[in-house]
This record gives structure tokens, C-alpha cells and sequence, in this order.
């Protein structure tokens, strides 16, 4: 197998993966572009259409000084040239005289390391920004701060974007953990076939093309049919092709042109959507004519691209909060359960929405004490010993806290049977020394698509370049057959969370179980014993019965040292007011719990919960005693106080020149996602939310003041 990088153009689906995309050496004929020699700014590249643009021949310019074009072109890129971190594309806007006549021109300049300048340039198009940019997009900042869900949010996301730019269709792609894409959002002229719903596989979208747009956020085809004006020369002087990754004039693929000329587009505009430094997803735009996108609104566009990145932070986190309520409750009712039924599990599986909705799993399945317990849709008895073999398959296989596959039969073609109601699995594991797991199962995915026009018609010929919409589909079937919908990120992180947060439930009912049933007291030793979080037990005496190792590791004290809960209070800082505290327990029957100190070197803050163990006839059987480390939650909150204050240094100046809509809306986009990003027990650590939020609100104040200097000449 040949793994050589095929040449630009030079790519065909077999090897379109590699192609050197970035070396494209032509560019889109509306624009030109210059490569500059520092630092006297010598013109080492020039694009062929130069000619037509503005009126002098490539060859008349290469190795001349770039002041020749114009002293207003000369001063502004060596203003912005001063900048050594150079890297994002500087705005650009300059009138240079064309044959005679004076033009204005707009564009962009960056440094390509270890090869020059960069300058693009594009005529000022004829169609105007829209008089109430400003306005538009605090209006559309607004929409967005009003979405709760991802789905609503996508929604607003397609309507704002075709009001502001004005393309046919509009539409917000999301890609799944591996690389398929679907389309979840769309506003389109009615007279248009719908492609909400579409799916299509992750090599319609190369993986060089996928890093490019995570580098180089906003893309715009403006004519699909337009000839490409090469670079002159080909090469730089000392060798090698320009890296054109972030030029916004770079040609496209021809295999991206074809596919675009089969579904009839001509001109297009596409928005990367990045979280946490991946592409999450596109917002795609097409028109069915030549479109030129003004350079503002290009800038608006990755504005917005930015705010929505926010948004999607803050929803996402948010759902977190969301199951740590759900988990909580799912605590008090399995404890309930214990103490009254003496079996948690019953009430685990009791209510089948309640576990399988977050999830969107069809079935799950509890294997637990030797005894295989079931919900919703999942094998039919006998097949329970495929569920067994499955069991034994992911414990063969490298232990980790949480499996999971979307198709089971492909990874093992002996689990087969399984394929209609299990060819999705997560399972979490719920012991340290037994084959106990919650398994969630979803089914095999149905294939089906509705398709304007016949869904018979041949999908325009067997030629490999002849690409289409309903070519991908097929081939997105074709590679899913057998397989579930794959489990979103999201998913996965929820049912880690769950798992988590149940693991610790069991570490609590047994626990009870520790104290009502004597002769099992070894099988829950290990179990409480092996437990994450720090568990004690103690009767209704405030003896200590038991302190696992988690207790000695986060407290550095041997439980033998400590015969009852007032020489637990010893451990903390505020040992007096713990101790009082602790002595009172059980009197009201009540749980109690603090935010305390450990009394270590550097001291450890930590949150205190006591549950009272009521006995079936009303009295106290005992406590058990949980701490959990709030180092991580500290960080948060510092990290939370060390936004608020940017934010608040930010305010002053947004509004120093008066009432600024827009700039006050970037703000209150910020604040409002601040405050939607949420702490919880099943929540990932929010320092990283709360940082990209921070990053992602410079950038985007950023980008605002690029609107206000296209918007004023500036």
C-alpha cells in the first residue's frame, strides 16, 4: 500500500485522506495574494490573476518592494508586521490606485514561519454590511443566551446565520465520537429539499481538511466554477511550497468542488465549532449562486462562531448538574430501599425512564452478587448467556472504569446474537473485586433517509469524483450496518458519572448492610473497604466500627486511633465546633452536613456528610460518616472569582464610549454562561470550562473590534 501524500488535485477517494491540501499554490480568482520578504517587504510570490485585479503583471512585481503598489498598502502591513505573534489573520482594509482610479480593498495578513508575509486582498464587494451590525448581533446573542439545549440552540444558530448572511441553505453539522456527521439544524429558501436528518460518513470530511479548520475558523467558496489563479512563482526562492492553511483565498479541493457541483451548489461559507480544542462541529452555508461575503461579516460570523462555543460549554456542563440531582435522588431512594426492602437493586430498576432517558439506551442490564437483573428492551432469556459471554468478554479486556462500543458484533463477531437489541454497550464497573457491572444497551440502528425526488434514480454514475449527498448516505449506511448510534461524548461522561456516583451509593447501603447483617460483615469490609471516598461507620454510640483506606489516605490518621467520633473531631481545624456538632447526633434524627478543614500540612478542605441509619422500628442504628476532598472544588471557585474579575476589568471599557449593545451583549454572554456553568459531585472539574470561557471571551471582544475598524475605515 502506497501511503505517499497524493499532491493537491492530485487526491482521489482512495487517498484522499493524505492530500497535501494546505499546499494548494493557487487561489480563488475574486482575491489575490502577495507573499512578502521581511523585513523590506519584497514581493517572493504573486497570485496570476494580479493582472486583472490590479492592472500589473505578476512578473513586473516579484523581487520590487511592496511600497510600489502604494504607500498606504506599505505603511499598513508594516504597522501590523510589528506584531511577532503574527499568527491569526490581521484584518486589512486599503484603497490602492487601479488603473488611475482609486479602489478600496479588504483582506487579511499573517506570518508563515520560516517563509514570509502573507498579504490577501479581495475588491470591496458591492453588497453593503447591513447598516445594524451591531445591533444584529446583540440581538443574536441574545437568541443564543434564551437556548437550553443543544437542539434549540442549533435551531436559533441556522436562523440568525441565514438573516445575517443571506445563503440559501444554512445548516449546523455535528460530528459523533467517530467522525460521522449529521445534519441537526437547518433553515433553507422553501423551495430547497431538506437535509435536516442527513448523515454522511467522516471521510466526506478528510482528516487534514478537519485540522485545517480547527486552525482556520471561517471558510468561503465563491464560486464553485471559477478557474484557480496560481502562485508565480510556484516555489519560494529557497525552496518549497507556500503552507497556505490560513490563507482565506486558498483553493479547494477539486474532489470538495465536485461534490458541491453535483448537489448544485455554487458558493458556500462554512463556521468551524470548536469546544475544548476539537471541531465539534460546522455551520455550513450554501447558495445556488456566485455569493461574496464582505470581509465584516466574515468577522461577525467567527464572532458568533465563538459565542455559540460558549453556549455550548454552558449547556453541556449544565446537564451535568442536572444528574447530580438525578443521582441524589437515586441515592435516597436505594438507601430507602435498603433500610425498608432490604434490597437497593429492586430500586435501581424500578423505574426503566429514569435510568435508560439520560442515556437514551434501549435496555440495561445489572449484573450484581451473582444474580443478572434487567430493564426496557434487552435479550430475551435465553440469551442470557450471551449477556454472560459479554460480561467475560469486557472482563478479558483491559480494566477500566467504564467500556464502551457501538458495535459489539464487529468487535467480537461471537457476541453476534446480541446485534438487535445490544449492538450499543456502556458498562461501568461496581466493584473493585467481583465481575459486578450496570450495562446500558442500545439497538441496532434503523437506516432510513427521506430524499426529494426518486429515491431510485442512480446516483449519477459510478465515477469515484462524482460525488453526492445520497452517494454518502450510502456508504454512512454501508459502514454502520450492524452498529448502534454511537454513544456521543457526552453520553459517555454521564454514564461515568453514574456509575461513580452509584458506586459510592453501594459503598452507603452496604455500609447499612454492614450494620444490620453481622455474618456478611467480611464480603462488605472489602467492599467499603476498597471504596474511592473515605467512609466511617460508627453505631449509635458514636463508636468507630470501621474507617476504610481511603479515610487514612486523605487523613494521614490510623483508624485505630480512633475509638469513637469525638476523637474524629481532633482531626479537623475546627475540632470544638465539630465536636459539640458530632455529640448531638442522632437526637433529632436528622443527617447533617459541613464544610470543614483538615488539620494537615498544607491543611485540606473538605466537605463532611453524616447520614443517620434509622432501624426499622424507629431508632438510631448508627452513622456513616463520608468525606470528600474540596481541593478541586476550591480551584473552581478560584477560577470562577479570577473570570468575574476579567469580566469586571472588561465592562468599563466596553462602555466607556457610551451605551455599546454589542459590547455589552459579548459581556453579558460571558456572565451568563459563568453562571450556567454549574459544580456538582458528578460534574467534571469546571476549571477548564471556566478558562475557555475566559480565552473565548478575549478572542471574541477581539473580534468585535475587527467589526468596528471594517465597520469605521479604520
Amino acid at each position: 500500500m502506497n501511503d505517499q501524500s497524493p499532491a493537491f488535485g492530485q487526491a482521489d477517494l482512495t487517498n484522499c485522506e493524505r492530500e497535501l491540501i494546505h499546499l494548494a499554490g493557487s487561489v480563488q480568482p475574486h482575491g489575490l495574494l502577495l507573499t512578502l520578504q521581511e523585513p523590506a517587504l519584497t514581493v517572493l510570490q504573486a497570485s496570476a490573476n494580479v493582472a486583472g485585479l490590479l492592472g500589473a503583471q505578476p512578473g513586473d512585481l516579484l523581487g520590487r518592494p511592496l511600497r510600489e503598489l502604494g504607500a498606504e498598502v506599505d505603511a499598513t502591513v508594516r504597522e501590523l508586521a510589528r506584531d511577532p505573534q503574527l499568527g491569526e489573520l490581521a484584518p486589512l482594509r486599503i484603497t490602492l490606485p487601479v488603473r488611475g482610479a482609486p479602489q478600496v480593498f479588504e483582506g487579511s495578513l499573517h506570518r508563515v514561519p520560516g517563509q514570509g508575509l502573507v498579504v490577501e486582498l479581495e475588491p470591496e464587494p458591492g453588497e453593503p454590511v447591513p447598516a445594524d451590525l451591531d445591533g444584529a448581533l446583540a440581538r443574536a446573542l441574545q437568541r443564543f443566551n434564551g437556548a437550553a439545549t443543544v437542539g434549540t440552540l442549533a435551531d436559533a444558530v441556522v436562523r440568525v446565520f441565514r438573516d445575517l448572511t443571506g445563503y440559501d441553505r444554512v445548516m449546523v453539522y455535528r460530528f459523533d465520537p467517530d467522525g460521522h456527521g449529521k445534519v441537526i439544524a437547518e433553515a433553507r429558501d422553501p423551495r430547497l429539499e431538506s437535509l435536516l436528518g442527513h448523515h454522511y460518513p467522516s471521510t466526506d470530511i478528510p482528516q487534514r481538511a478537519r485540522e485545517l479548520y480547527l486552525r482556520n475558523r471561517v471558510r468561503v467558496l465563491v464560486d464553485v466554477d471559477a478557474p484557480a489563479a496560481p502562485l508565480q512563482p510556484a516555489r519560494l526562492p529557497e525552496g518549497g511550497e507556500l503552507d497556505m492553511s490560513m490563507c482565506s483565498l486558498r483553493s479547494m479541493s477539486p474532489l470538495h468542488l465536485q461534490y458541491l457541483r453535483n448537489m448544485g451548489v455554487t458558493a458556500t461559507l462554512v463556521v468551524s465549532l470548536v469546544r475544548e480544542g476539537r471541531l465539534w462541529g460546522l455551520v455550513a452555508c450554501h447558495h445556488y449562486a456566485q455569493r461574496r461575503l464582505p470581509y465584516a461579516l466574515r468577522a461577525a460570523s467567527d464572532l458568533l462562531a465563538e459565542v455559540i462555543a460558549t453556549r455550548l460549554a454552558a449547556i453541556e456542563n449544565y446537564a451535568y448538574a442536572q444528574v447530580a440531582i438525578q443521582v441524589r435522588r437515586l441515592e435516597q431512594r436505594l438507601i430507602e430501599a435498603t433500610s425498608t426492602e432490604g434490597d437497593w437493586r429492586l430500586a435501581l430498576l424500578r423505574n426503566p425512564r429514569t435510568l435508560l432517558q439520560p442515556l437514551d439506551a434501549s435496555g440495561a442490564v445489572l449484573f450484581h452478587d451473582d444474580e443478572v437483573l434487567t430493564t426496557g428492551e434487552v435479550p430475551s432469556t435465553p440469551q442470557l448467556r450471551a449477556l454472560r459471554a459479554l460480561r467475560e468478554w469486557i472482563e478479558t479486556r483491559p480494566r477500566e472504569e467504564l467500556f464502551a462500543c457501538s458495535a459489539v458484533e464487529q468487535a467480537n463477531p461471537a457476541l453476534s446474537a446480541l446485534t438487535p437489541t445490544a449492538s450499543g454497550v456502556i458498562a461501568v464497573r461496581l466493584s473493585n473485586h467481583r465481575p459486578d457491572y450496570l450495562m446500558w444497551l442500545r439497538k441496532e440502528q434503523l437506516l432510513s433517509v427521506t430524499w426529494a425526488g426518486n429515491p431510485g434514480k442512480p446516483m449519477i454514475d459510478d465515477d469515484p469524483l462524482q460525488l453526492s449527498p445520497r452517494r454518502s448516505f450510502a456508504a454512512w449506511s454501508e459502514m454502520v450496518r450492524g452498529t448502534a448510534a454511537p454513544w456521543t461524548g457526552g453520553e459517555l461522561a454521564l454514564a461515568r458519572a453514574i456509575g461513580t456516583a452509584l458506586n459510592d451509593i453501594i459503598v452507603q447501603v452496604n455500609a447499612v448492610r454492614l450494620l444490620i447483617a453481622e455474618h456478611q460483615l467480611a464480603r462488605l469490609r472489602a467492599t467499603v473497604g476498597g471504596a474511592n471516598e473515605a467512609v466511617i461507620v460508627a453505631d449509635a454510640a458514636h463508636r468507630t466500627l470501621f474507617a476504610n483506606e481511603a479515610f487514612h489516605h486523605l487523613t494521614g490518621r490510623d483508624a485505630r486511633a480512633l475509638p469513637d467520633l469525638d476523637a474524629l473531631a481532633a482531626c479537623f481545624v475546627e475540632a470544638d465546633a465539630t465536636r459539640r456538632r458530632l455529640a448531638t447526633l442522632g437526637n433529632d434524627g436528622r443527617s447533617w452536613r459541613a464544610e470543614l478543614t483538615l488539620a494537615l500540612e498544607p491543611p485540606v478542605p473538605v466537605a463532611l456528610r453524616v447520614e443517620v441509619v434509622p432501624a426499622r422500628d424507629g431508632t438510631v442504628l448508627g452513622h456513616i460518616l463520608v468525606l470528600e476532598n474540596l481541593t478541586a472544588t476550591r480551584r473552581a471557585a478560584q477560577a470562577r472569582e479570577h473570570l468575574e474579575q476579567a469580566l469586571a476589568r472588561a465592562r468599563p471599557v466596553a462602555t466607556a464610549a457610551g451605551q455599546d449593545e454589542l459590547g455589552s451583549a459579548i459581556l453579558a454572554n460571558a456572565s451568563l454562561a459563568a453562571m450556567d456553568i454549574a459544580d456538582g459531585p458528578s460534574a467534571p472539574s469546571v476549571v477548564p470550562v471556566l478558562e475557555e470561557l475566559e480565552a473565548s471571551t478575549r478572542r471574541a471582544t477581539l473580534l468585535y473590534e475587527r467589526i468596528r475598524r471594517f465597520r469605521h475605515g479604520r
